[in-house]
């Protein structure tokens, strides 16, 4: 199984698009403490959506598709669609 998933920095007010299919919360850890890319810059990352693959294909599909969007407002339309139950 692999995740697409999106992060939100407050201090930064900035949203990290990605995916693995390690397990989510290593993951988020390794953002958040052993990271040297762009989430570097923050150590206050929250999960704020998620979408499950059965594959890497098809989460990295995903995770290019909402990055070229290159809008704010649709990140944050589709972080507010998400039943709160499922995150």
């Amino acid at each position: 199984m692999c995740t697409f998933y999106i992060l939100y920095s407050k201090t930064l007010d900035r949203f990290y698009v990605g995916h693995s299919c390690a397990e989510l919360g290593r993951r988020l850890r390794e953002h958040l403490y052993s990271h040297g890319g762009f989430t570097a810059k923050a150590k206050d990352w929250l999960l704020v959506y998620r979408e499950e693959y059965t594959t890497k294909a098809e989460a990295y599909a995903r995770e290019r598709q909402v990055k070229s969007w290159k809008s704010r407002k649709q990140v944050e339309i589709l972080v507010k669609r998400q039943d709160p139950a499922d995150g």
